[in-house]
């Protein structure tokens, strides 16, 4: 489980700041289905406030459970937000935002997004012609989310270690995946391979409709490039503007996949660790900060450090802390305090890096983010490995990949246990679809960098955008990138073939 949920990192703003007060946009209504209610209560909610200037309502969309048996009357609600400037002007449309995961919500991210530039948000010039458009997909979130994997599974989880290396240790694992495949398939049996990429896909046409909106324009992160890359085979005349940022490979299989991020968050820690030689007055374990992160966990794995709340900090929470600094190059620090602060005892850092991935919260209870990222992931795989194919790779990869390959073959275990028919989502062309473009940093860990020259000729119509950056996904993350892709969704000015944007 540990490293499939590639959502984008997104920060709440300080909810000390003031905001100002929110009136009607007065900008123009759509002519879509969608029944918009005011709904102050979200941002309030996520953040503590709203931001200045922005009005915030929400709807439902009715779609069908299983897109191709529309008849049976069973319905999924798929929820939305919409956020609105009052300095809109020129309005173009509506932009979709995902996330990424699968398992992540929009109308979260949405949220965090509206509050602007200073938070890493939203440009001016997106929100001065754009309603913001988030959405949960289906089971996610507030959209009719399944939930089915014990908080106490959970936690026993993540707290594994990520390359149970004796044969009991695995066994172990082995079983705990299938007690947590056992209860998903005993609670949602025939629905779990409704909760595949391509019905959600389908699902964003209904939104788009909606909305009121002939031509769709989206935003995809991470795992949203592979729900926008679907929408625009199914639906290519359908598309105005889509960027795709973070790309994962259709073409991949499932353990092409797996191997892929191994080596993609090989070489982020890897980068990790030159940072840390080259700013030692920032990284307490500058000294050799890969030694200080294995020590770490060989010293855990006879001698956890007990957590205030109980938990032990294991190698595996220590692997899920390190995974997670990974996303953002913000939090390479963060990561060499907390391993250096584990060392004098103190696992607090650990788990605060480690909890901010898993979405636990502080009562030991966890969002739905988990239980969604298996069902669309398992859904979307018809070609997992076997028990004993996981346990060979786990060995090969372990010397391709010291840090991450065996954590990464053993991640694949809860696909090769899961109940339920599978629903593979298509890899083609979207023939017919305008330019779309895709958009890759080159030192991201998750979806790495080969990945978006790999999407963008998989499609027909791809251009690459290139971030020389480090951390999961690019925009909005420097002038360079923001310039190009604002000019796409808002002009439809695709940018200059093979534009690198600098890392600053």
């Amino acid at each position: 489980m540990v490293a499939a949920g590639c959502t984008v990192p997104t920060f709440a703003p300080n909810g000390s700041s003031q905001a100002g007060p929110v009136t009607s946009s007065g900008a123009p209504t759509t002519n879509g289905t969608a029944d918009w209610q005011p709904c102050p209560d979200v941002p309030k909610d996520l953040v503590g406030q709203t931001a200045p200037g922005m009005t915030y309502d929400c709807a439902e969309v009715s779609v069908p459970r299983d897109w191709n048996d529309q008849n049976n009357g069973e319905k999924y609600a798929i929820s939305m937000i919409r956020i609105r400037s009052s300095k809109q002007s020129g309005r173009i449309g509506s932009l979709l935002l995902n996330p990424g995961g699968p398992g992540g919500s929009g109308v979260d991210l949405s949220v965090y997004l509206s509050f602007g530039e200073a938070f890493n948000g939203l440009p001016t010039e997106i929100t001065n012609k754009f309603d913001i458009i988030g959405f949960d997909p289906r089971g996610v979130g507030r959209s009719d989310p399944i939930k089915c994997i014990a908080p106490d599974d959970q936690d026993a989880s993540f707290a594994a270690p990520p390359d149970p290396q004796s044969q009991a240790e695995f066994d172990e694992l082995v079983a705990l995946n299938k007690k947590i495949a056992g209860d998903c398939g005993a609670k949602y049996g025939d629905q779990l391979p409704l909760f595949s990429t391509e019905q959600a896909a389908h699902d964003m046409d209904a939104l788009r409709q909606a909305v009121g909106d002939d031509k769709l324009s989206y935003l995809g992160f991470s795992y949203g490039t592979l729900l926008g890359a679907t929408y625009a085979q199914l639906y290519p005349k359908n598309v105005r503007a889509l960027v795709l940022d973070g790309a994962v490979d259709p073409k991949e299989n499932f353990v092409e996949g797996s191997e892929t991020q191994a080596k993609g968050f090989e070489r982020a820690f890897t980068n990790f660790t030159t940072w840390c030689k080259a700013t030692p007055d920032k990284c307490p374990i500058a000294a050799d900060a890969r030694k200080a992160v294995t020590d770490a966990l060989a010293a855990a794995a006879t001698k956890p450090v007990p957590g205030s709340d109980g938990r032990q900090a294991t190698p595996g929470w220590i692997f899920v802390a390190v995974i997670s600094s990974l996303y953002t190059e913000s939090s390479w620090a963060k990561l060499a305090d907390a391993v250096a602060e584990l060392k004098q005892g103190n696992p607090k850092g650990v788990f605060t890096l480690a909890d901010q991935y898993a979405e636990r919260k502080p009562d030991g209870t966890y969002s739905n983010l988990f239980d969604a990222n298996l069902a669309v992931n398992c859904a979307d795989t018809d070609d997992a490995p076997t028990i004993d194919e996981v346990r060979k790779l786990q060995g090969e990869w372990r010397q391709k990949y010291p840090l991450f390959g065996a954590a990464l073959a053993v991640g694949m275990l809860p696909c090769a246990v899961w109940p339920g028919e599978r629903d593979p989502y298509p890899a083609g062309a979207a023939a017919g679809a305008p330019p779309i473009v895709v958009v890759g940093t080159t030192g991201d860990p998750a979806t790495p960098y080969e990945n978006t020259a790999d999407l963008a000729s998989m499609l027909g119509v791809g251009h690459v955008l290139t971030w020389e950056g480090e951390g999961h996904t690019a925009y909005p993350s420097t002038p360079c990138i923001v310039k190009a892709v604002d000019g796409y969704l808002i002009d439809l000015k695709v940018p200059q073939a093979g534009l690198r944007c600098p890392a600053k």
